[in-house]
């Protein structure tokens, strides 16, 4: 089938202070194992025997990740009062292995932090191509842990999908790229999240 070719699990988590404002996203990918090796690959680098990599190869392959391409969109797409909010680029950026899967964690501040009470919030977790397929994994966490918010996943359905959508993807070739604007967020899971 063309799309997707790449599998990513994880989630994302919600940096506030004082209560409700937004200040940044928390984002944790978690790539298949197949994406995982060629990606190691990529990078010059092997898997040592007990399949993870030394620190010396696992600051490499942050070195090598850091170079974000000039395309990234992100994967988190914050969406407040049903408006698009601004986030800056990837900052902290972090790698490893865990039984056989390379886990990435970064952080997207958000422009202007935001107060969030009263406010109806939304993520969209997915790539805009749908070359890469995400998967809310992760319970999403609120950090502090005291803030007066509360977060609710919701999982695509296949069954709200566009007529015929599913059989246009599986008709192109797998260097094509659907000519549908955005197709990714069609099959996103989502996180909403609410502030007394």
């Amino acid at each position: 089938m063309a799309h997707p070719h790449v599998w990513i699990d994880g989630g994302v988590d919600f940096a506030m202070r004082d209560g409700d404002i937004l200040e940044a996203l928390q984002v944790t990918w978690l790539y298949d194992e197949f994406e995982t090796l060629y990606m190691i690959a990529e990078a010059g680098l092997r898997l040592d025997n007990s399949g993870g990599l030394d620190n010396s190869d696992r600051q490499e392959l942050i070195r090598h990740l850091s170079n974000w391409p000039e395309d990234f969109d992100g994967s988190a797409h914050l969406s407040i009062d049903g408006l698009p909010v601004p986030l800056d680029w990837p900052q902290g950026l972090d790698a490893q292995v865990i039984d056989g899967r390379l886990q990435m964690t970064f952080t997207r501040p958000l422009t202007t932090p935001v107060s969030l009470a009263g406010r109806s919030v939304d993520v969209g977790f997915y790539e805009s191509t749908y070359f890469f397929a995400f998967s809310i994994t992760n319970a999403p966490r609120i950090l502090p842990a005291q803030s007066a918010c509360a977060a609710k996943v919701i999982r695509f359905d296949p069954e709200t999908a566009p007529d015929g959508l599913l059989a246009d993807l599986a008709a192109l070739d797998r260097e094509e790229t659907p000519k549908i604007a955005n197709v990714g967020a069609l099959f996103a899971d989502r996180i909403t999240l609410t502030c007394d």
